[in-house]
């Protein structure tokens, strides 16, 4: 793993917006980190919508936010003194193939945190930075925790919760 890469997973909550603000306050003025600010697609429950022409605005709308999220994120480290040339963002959609690991991965929406892990792995980041949601015990035991997740999948890079 490469201690300067930094992968900040991001889903456009104010917890997110910490998390970027966490490392432009420690990195500020470092030249020698690239980061990356990830965002996965993770689609509303058709179920809550009255027809797919509903859902599909909905999916669009959100699609729409997490990538001007990814922009406002990048300005933000810029602002702190971060290179623009050493910021990156990645959007991954959600579909349901290929598998990880397979060339033209996307998500298949099962598990954010595997994603954010799978996504370290494959480009070698020494570190992960996520914000914790800061849901319930109920909530946690029932639906689990993306950052617990993260925490308890991983034993080959640095992980960093922001609350």
């Amino acid at each position: 793993m490469d201690a300067n890469k930094i992968l900040i997973a991001v889903d456009g909550s104010e917890n997110s917006r910490r998390s970027i603000d966490y490392v432009s306050d420690i990195l500020r003025g470092c030249a020698q980190y690239t980061i990356k600010l990830l965002s996965i697609e993770h689609l509303p429950d058709r179920d809550f919508f009255v027809d797919d022409t509903a859902w599909k605005k909905a999916c669009e709308k959100k699609r729409e936010e997490l990538l001007s999220f990814l922009y406002d994120g990048k300005q933000m480290l810029t602002e702190q003194g971060i290179s623009e040339n050493m910021i990156h963002t990645d959007y991954i959609e959600n579909c349901h193939s290929p598998l990880p690991g397979e060339p033209g991965y996307c998500s298949r929406g099962t598990s954010i945190a595997l994603d954010i892990l799978h996504k370290a792995k494959e480009e070698n980041f020494g570190t992960v930075v996520i914000g914790r949601r800061g849901v319930s015990k109920a909530e946690e035991f029932m639906f689990g925790s993306v950052s617990n997740k993260i925490i308890h999948s991983t034993s080959d890079c640095t992980i960093w919760v922001v609350q």
